[in-house]
């Protein structure tokens, strides 16, 4: 929705809100479900049985054809080849591991020349929301995106017993209410999607009553929404004692889900919680089973975990970044992307007991640049436990400017005082060592991204 478009419909009253909202919700409809939808998602479902070999066997055969269609199809792939030959490169762009890693700012300076020259006329934008500030542009066609909202509602709804028709609540970033707006409501209803899009922006104790009765007037079923706003409505919730309501299953996308927030959830809803990991692009997708085990999507793309500094594949169960090819998106495809996550795979064993084939990933470590750099070189990450063991804090968020130095912000609750600011300090100290200085200051509350994300480490030093 472009600058007018969206002004225009904060003008708007409520009821034109909702209106708007439905409208547009028709026409994502439109691009994300067809009649082919039921009959995709069955398949997706009975694909999880498939043993390792086959899908090796189904991800060659995805991969040679993707990679032949890049070299031939796609301007900079193209390219790029032609002049590894000018150079006398005598490698083959068959293999895969050939290919150089491509990361996301090479994207972002020119998109349009990873579109395919015999793409569909009709494709549909989607822009990342760009942890840098700076937002990504991808094209999907309408083949695509059936394909993927079928494997969204096989793993995600269908995985945890809900599905699409049901009402459900989305928490996110959207601007579905004007910023400055203090009274309710901080929500929009797009009947022809069953969607309440919440707010992520304006989340309080004073306007939790207001959250509570949306929730309870759309009889939402299910709730997905970034972790961080999700946790932070639970909080208020807890200490508001207001009973949330009652939820099949409460779903975290877009932002790593930590132990801490997994468990306030769980105590707040009462629900299974889930995990998932996945991005615009597409190229990679993981989601949490019953057994607590976050299964990748094969058919989504091939993960690769590359080791640091080797630039070698890591050994599973060894962290490593997160390099992925998609093998969905045909008419824009991302081969080898650096994800900017740190991630490690889990070594093939005894079938999960959820009973699917689907491959493990062991852990989502955060991202390349959540990491805290010590004065003696150590980069350091995953700082939930800091703030875990009912510790009264609603949200935090470290920022390092300095290597020699970080500041630890937090958002207090009630029964938070100086003893709790201490042990935070203390957990700190254990983790970043005696040199690095640590001010823990005291905030009403944190700045959030244009998408609504939270980031939970902002570091400006690199590291080594």
């Amino acid at each position: 929705m472009n600058r007018l478009l969206l002004s225009a419909y904060q003008r708007l009253p409520y009821a034109g809100r909702c209106l708007a909202a439905g409208v547009w919700g028709r026409y994502l409809r439109s691009w994300r479900y067809g009649e082919e939808t039921p009959s995709l998602v069955e398949t997706a479902l009975e694909r999880e049985s498939w043993s390792p070999s086959t899908w090796t066997r189904w991800q060659e055969e995805r991969t040679s054809r993707l990679l032949h269609r890049a070299v031939t199809q796609v301007p900079y792939y193209r390219n790029l080849w032609a002049k590894r030959r000018q150079q006398g490169d005598t490698r083959s762009w068959k293999v895969l591991q050939h290919w150089p890693i491509l990361s996301k700012e090479t994207v972002r300076r020119q998109p349009e020349a990873f579109l395919a020259d015999d793409r569909p006329r009709s494709l549909f934008r989607v822009t990342t929301s760009g942890s840098t500030g700076t937002p990504l542009a991808l094209w999907r066609s309408r083949r695509t995106s059936i394909a993927w909202y079928a494997l969204v509602e096989a793993r995600l709804r269908r995985w945890n017993g809900v599905e699409r028709r049901q009402p459900w609540a989305l928490l996110g970033g959207r601007l579905v209410a004007r910023g400055a707006q203090r009274k309710p409501p901080f929500w929009v209803w797009a009947s022809s999607l069953q969607q309440l899009y919440l707010s992520a922006f304006h989340l309080a104790p004073a306007h939790a009553k207001a959250y509570l009765n949306a929730l309870h007037h759309h009889r939402v079923n299910h709730l997905l929404g970034y972790a961080s706003a999700m946790t932070s409505l639970a909080h208020i919730l807890r200490e508001k004692g207001l009973e949330a309501p009652a939820l099949t299953v409460v779903i975290s996308n877009g932002e790593p889900l930590f132990e801490s927030q997994r468990e306030l959830l769980l105590e707040v809803f009462r629900c299974p919680i889930r995990d998932t990991y996945g991005m615009a692009e597409i190229a990679s997708a993981a989601s949490e089973c019953s057994a607590g085990r976050l299964h990748l999507w094969p058919d989504v793309g091939f993960l690769e975990v590359i080791h640091n500094q080797s630039g070698n594949a890591a050994p599973d169960g060894q962290t490593g970044r997160l390099v992925c090819t998609g093998l969905l998106n045909e008419d824009m495809p991302l081969i080898r992307y650096e994800t900017g996550d740190l991630g490690a795979l889990e070594s093939p064993s005894a079938p999960c007991p959820c009973g699917r084939q689907l491959p493990v990933l062991a852990r989502v470590a955060g991202r390349l640049e959540d990491l805290i750099v010590t004065p003696d070189g150590r980069r350091v990450s995953r700082f939930d436990a800091v703030f875990r063991g009912n510790l009264p804090i609603r949200e935090a968020q470290l920022v390092q400017h300095h290597q020699d130095s970080v500041r630890a912000l937090l958002v207090p609750a009630d029964g938070f005082g100086s003893k709790s600011q201490r042990e935070v300090e203390r957990r700190l100290r254990m983790r970043l060592g005696p040199s690095m200085g640590i001010e823990v200051e005291i905030v009403d509350k944190l700045e959030r991204e244009s998408s609504g994300k939270l980031r939970a480490v902002i570091s400006e030093v690199a590291p080594p």
